[in-house]
Formats: structure tokens, C-alpha cells, sequence
């Protein structure tokens, strides 16, 4: 007889609930809430999509990791350029896009007195001549690019 108690105790669920499962419900159901799920992606997705984007366009770009972020920063604008110390930028150089360039010399984002300089060059001068390496420093590193 001892057995079919047993057995018939089993099928019995215990209807006394203790404070640990009933905190673990409410924490359950506080996870799994449709505005909670809804939140997550719109926050989630986007930053986790930026975080690989620029992941990927680390490790694709040819220059430095340093570098590269400048480069992005750059593309933004000449007055974001010059904020990161990247103008002017030369054709080839971190820093260069040609939509910062606006007269098509090969030069981004230089001052004004410099494009105006260019303008008053003799048309038999030669522009492939190759630009001083420009340093820059970020902390205490310097940088040299040739």
C-alpha cells in the first residue's frame, strides 16, 4: 500500500508555491514582455549592425586601425577632417576623399589661401610633384606617412 501513495502522491502537483519559483515567474515574465523584446531589437540591432560594419572596415581598410577610424571621421567633412588633424589630404592619403575635394587638384580640405595659390599657378607647372610627409600625433605616438 505504501507504494500506491506514493505513486498517487506523484500525481498530485503541490499546490503550495514557494516565494522562489513565484520570483522566478515574475522574473520570467518581466524578460519575456513584448515591449521589453521590441526594445531590445531596436536598440540591439542597429548597434550590433555599426559594431561589425566597422569590424569589417577595419580590418578590409589599408591602413592602420588608428588610422582608418581617422580616415571614417574624416569622410564626414572638411571641418571634421581638421578636427582629427587629417587636413589637408593628399590624393592616396588617409584622409582623402574626393568629395572633400572641391576643385579636383588631388588636395582635400585646404584652406583657402592654399587653393587660391593653386589657381594662380602657371598651367606648365608640374603637379606630380610628390608632397612633404606630414606627421601627426595621437597621445604620444607620432605618425609618418610617406
Amino acid at each position: 500500500m505504501s507504494d500506491q501513495n506514493a505513486s498517487s502522491d506523484a500525481k498530485i502537483p503541490n499546490r503550495r508555491v514557494s516565494r522562489r519559483q513565484r520570483r522566478a515567474e515574475a522574473l520570467r515574465a518581466r524578460a519575456l514582455s513584448p515591449a521589453r523584446i521590441i526594445l531590445s531589437v531596436l536598440v540591439g540591432f542597429p548597434l550590433m549592425t555599426a559594431s561589425v560594419a566597422l569590424g569589417v572596415y577595419l580590418r578590409t581598410s589599408p591602413y592602420e586601425p588608428a588610422e582608418a577610424v581617422l580616415h571614417l571621421i574624416a569622410r564626414a567633412g572638411c571641418d571634421a577632417a581638421e578636427s582629427v588633424g587629417m587636413a589637408p589630404a593628399y590624393q592616396g592619403w588617409p584622409g582623402y576623399h574626393a568629395r572633400n575635394d572641391v576643385d579636383g587638384d588631388g588636395v582635400a580640405c585646404e584652406p583657402q589661401r592654399q587653393a587660391e595659390q593653386v589657381a594662380v599657378q602657371p598651367q606648365n607647372a608640374s603637379p606630380a610633384q610628390a608632397p612633404e610627409p606630414r606627421q601627426r600625433t595621437l597621445g604620444r605616438a607620432k605618425f609618418v606617412r610617406p
